[in-house]
């Protein structure tokens, strides 16, 4: 708990906030530590999610019920509604577990979240129907209601093969636009958003840029000789990538740089991570005996500062799909605050800020053969080079993503939106 924070939050105005997210703690995603840092502002917080089954898809032992349960995690209150588990990430199973967290979020939450209520903010990384327990309860409880939006629907869905062009696209669609344009306030973690929600018919003065921070644990570290993380290493020059493995990520051009580089023996591709599409990246490394490819699982969050730390350079990927050019991937301001050089096949918004930071070489998302480049070209530099590289990333990320700023934004947001709601409801 970071108790300096509360005390220095003691002024300010204590809010009683109900957030809801389909995932929380023990899953790991940011909305762990914006909860963490408002309750040590003071703030009274419940969260309302569901059970955890990401990204496994199968509820984790313990969590299993079919009736809500509370619990305290974090400093909050949390109310914990069950759902239809994620499985193996089929578009219908997926749908079911979409659907699922928001009926059983807007029905045990109507009974279960403890009044009074100041303010509700849903956070929604996908799926967007999160907004319909928030937009409910906040109708309910006389409360303006926001949303964190880390991915544009349904163009997200289209990218990622969920949903293809036709009715369900349309339908999808007109949901989120209905859903969007319902709340009280958008913050986006991407100014490239801001366009597509207006042209939904979302009011300017609604939207918020607010970009994501990475955790205090990321940044720069000196990893000790008998760190076990090292004997797990190949030898040599190390490029990294750590997250989620799925569609998105669009691993075959890692595929395709490894395979270029197949004869420089010392280079070699490491993934840390999961996910949907773990299976098809195994067989593809196996089928195309790539030697300097090395998955190594699944690793918890608060080990990765000690990986990022003994690799060479870390690489951030993502399909080449529109849509991902407007968004910015989370684990480009971890990798900034870590100090280390970036490789990023990336097209859009996170390319660029990589490029702005001078942390890196930022290539055509899907370009094999340019990441094959900047890899080599990276490989070749000095260490002073990419030491360089690094402490320009971690200059840029302390003045652009500084997390105690960036909370401070939000509260301004949040006591902004509840001023003009209740003026406009004092003048109606």
């Amino acid at each position: 708990m970071r108790t300096e924070e509360g005390s220095q939050a003691s002024d300010k105005a204590r809010l009683r906030i109900c957030i809801v997210t389909q995932y929380f703690w023990p899953e790991t995603f940011r909305i762990n530590d914006l909860v963490e840092g408002l309750v040590a502002r003071g703030h009274v917080v419940q969260v309302l999610t569901g059970q955890p089954n990401y990204p496994s898809g199968v509820v984790s032992a313990g969590y299993r019920s079919l009736r809500p349960k509370r619990s305290k995690v974090l400093g909050c209150d949390v109310l914990r509604v069950p759902l239809v588990a994620r499985g193996k990430g089929s578009g219908s199973r997926l749908a079911m577990n979409y659907l699922s967290f928001a009926s059983s979020a807007t029905i045990f939450g109507l009974a279960g979240i403890r009044k009074p209520v100041d303010v509700v903010l849903a956070y929604e990384p996908s799926p967007v129907t999160v907004a319909v327990p928030a937009i409910v309860l906040g109708k309910r409880l006389n409360a303006p209601s926001l949303m964190w939006v880390q991915d544009l629907w349904p163009e997200t869905l289209r990218a990622a093969g969920a949903l293809s062009d036709g009715f369900p696209l349309r339908a999808a669609a007109s949901m989120t636009r209905r859903l969007h344009r319902a709340m009280d306030g958008l913050l986006v973690q991407s100014e490239a958003f801001i366009p597509p929600l207006l042209a939904q018919g979302v009011a300017p003065a609604k939207i918020t840029y607010l970009p994501n921070w990475a955790e205090d644990d990321f940044r720069p570290i000196s990893v000790p000789d008998t760190a076990p993380e090292r004997s797990e290493l190949p030898k040599g020059f190390v490029v990294m990538f750590a997250g989620n493995i799925g569609v998105a990520q669009g691993l075959d051009v890692l595929l395709g740089a490894a395979a270029q580089l197949r004869e420089v023996e010392d280079l070699h591709w490491v993934v840390l991570g999961d996910g949907r599409q773990a299976a098809w990246l195994r067989g593809e490394v196996s089928k195309r005996q790539l030697g300097n490819v090395h998955l190594l699982g699944h690793r918890p969050q608060e080990s990765m500062p000690t990986w990022f730390a003994l690799a060479d350079a870390l690489l951030v990927t993502l399909s080449p799909d529109p849509v991902y050019q407007l968004t910015i991937p989370s684990k480009v301001q971890a990798y900034l605050a870590c100090g280390r050089p970036i490789l990023a096949s990336l097209d859009g918004e996170g390319a660029r800020e990589v490029e702005k930071a001078g942390a890196g070489f930022a290539t055509g998302a899907g370009d094999a053969e340019a990441l094959a480049a900047a890899a080599l070209r990276l490989h070749r530099m000095t260490d002073a080079e990419r030491a360089a590289m690094g402490l320009r990333g971690r200059a840029y990320s302390e003045s652009n993503f500084q997390r105690e700023a960036l909370i401070d934004r939000l509260e301004a947001v949040l006591e902004e939106t509840m001023s003009t709601r209740s003026l406009a409801r004092y003048t109606a």
